[in-house]
């Protein structure tokens, strides 16, 4: 059944790597068609997001581009004009600084507002880190749920670590969070300190990369386990099996 939407252009949300290596080994050619025909992006960081389209897209010339820049700098009333060209024809961009765009990122406020305004919204197919470490990580792909970063503060994330290894058990459920590469292995200790010792583990680091480390045990077996997570990108995840 068609549907009818209020602008002509569309909003694409286009997936990166997660790391340094060739696009065309995790994006399909259809992100590359893309890139090579939208002039209009929405992107986190201009010379990163520049690199991302000049790697995928070697020929496009970069002079073309128009970007918007979305981070914790940009004011909100600046949101709406970033798909100002979708009103009159053109297509825009939403390209995540690794991943997926709206996952764990700050793009989702954009196609919440493409949404309200009636513009179409094309996710496109590629890596989300997320995902991905459910994957392969063996836990409860039927119910999971991602809590973001945990608090700093030492006895706040005590306290959140226990909390979701109480609602892994209870609902059953895997519980999927994040860190600053620079603070994963002290969010590992933190796990080791914290959790029952029989509770698994998942740590999912550098995904889709040559040094590609994923590894689910007790928490037992991680306080025996020699491993530098420091300024890796990694997902954790843990579950409390009844």
């Amino acid at each position: 059944m068609a549907t009818n939407f209020t602008f002509p252009g569309k909003l694409y949300l286009l997936p990166t790597t997660l790391g340094d290596n060739d696009p065309l080994q995790v994006l399909p050619v259809s992100v590359k068609d893309l890139v090579s025909r939208i002039d209009h992006y929405i992107v986190e960081n201009e010379k990163t997001a520049r690199r991302s389209i000049k790697k995928l897209v070697p020929e496009k010339p970069q002079a073309s581009l128009r970007l918007n820049l979305l981070n914790k700098y940009t004011e909100a009333s600046e949101f709406t004009t970033f798909l100002e060209p979708c009103k009159h024809g053109e297509n825009v961009g939403l390209l995540s600084e690794a991943g997926c765009p709206g996952i764990a990122d700050p793009g989702a406020e954009i196609v919440k507002i493409a949404h309200r305004e009636g513009i179409q919204v094309v996710p496109m197919v590629g890596p989300s880190s997320i995902l991905l470490a459910m994957m392969a990580s063996g836990m409860n792909g039927q119910s999971f749920a991602f809590n973001g970063y945990l608090p700093i503060d030492k006895g706040e994330r005590k306290n959140e670590i226990r909390n979701l290894e109480r609602l892994s058990q209870e609902k059953i459920q895997a519980q999927v969070f994040i860190e600053t590469p620079y603070r994963n292995n002290k969010m590992l200790e933190d796990l080791i300190q914290f959790l029952h010792p029989a509770t698994r583990v998942c740590i999912a680091c550098d995904l889709t990369l040559e040094t590609e480390y994923v590894v689910t045990k007790p928490i037992s077996d991680w306080a025996r386990t020699k491993i530098d997570l420091h300024k890796r990108p990694a997902i954790f995840i843990l579950q409390k099996d009844l």
